[in-house]
C-alpha cells in the first residue's frame, strides 16, 4: 500500500482543520493506520491511530480530546479532524500504516513509530496566534 497525505493549511487557533491519508494499491482494511507529527527542532510525536480492524482508536495526549481519528466505509481513507487548534499543533503531519499483526495487543504498537512500516510525504499544519 501507498500513502499519500493531505489537508494540511494555515488555521486560526481555535480553528478546525482535517487531514486525510488516502491508500493506493490495497485499502486498510489489512492495516493500523497511525498519524505522527513533527515539529521545528522537535522529534516525531504520536497523534493518533486506528487499528486495521477499524474498532480501536488511541491518541496522543497532547491532543486527547480535541481530535478524532476515522476511517472512511470505503476503508481507503483515515482521516483525523482537528478541532480547537494550537499554535503548538503547528507541525508536519504524516501517516504511516503497517500490515495487520493481530498479537499486537498493547498500546505501544499504536504509538510507536518504529513498528509503521510504510511512510507517506508530510502535509503541513500551521496554527497562527
Amino acid at each position: 500500500v501507498q500513502l499519500q497525505a493531505s489537508g494540511g493549511g494555515l488555521v486560526q487557533a481555535g480553528g478546525s482543520l482535517r487531514v486525510s491519508c488516502t491508500a493506493s494499491g490495497s485499502t486498510f482494511s489489512s492495516y493500523t493506520v497511525g498519524w505522527f507529527r513533527q515539529a521545528p527542532g522537535k522529534e516525531r510525536e504520536f497523534v493518533a491511530a486506528i487499528k486495521w480492524t477499524g474498532g480501536v482508536t488511541v491518541y496522543g495526549d497532547s491532543v486527547k480530546g480535541r481530535c478524532t481519528i476515522s476511517r472512511d466505509n470505503a476503508e481507503t481513507t483515515v482521516s483525523v479532524q482537528m478541532n480547537r487548534l494550537k499554535p503548538e499543533d503547528t507541525a508536519i503531519y504524516y501517516c504511516a500504516a503497517y500490515f495487520k499483526q493481530p498479537y499486537y495487543t498493547g498500546t505501544q504498537y499504536y504509538t510507536d513509530q518504529k513498528w509503521y512500516e510504510i511512510w507517506g510525504q508530510g502535509t503541513l499544519v500551521t496554527v497562527s496566534s
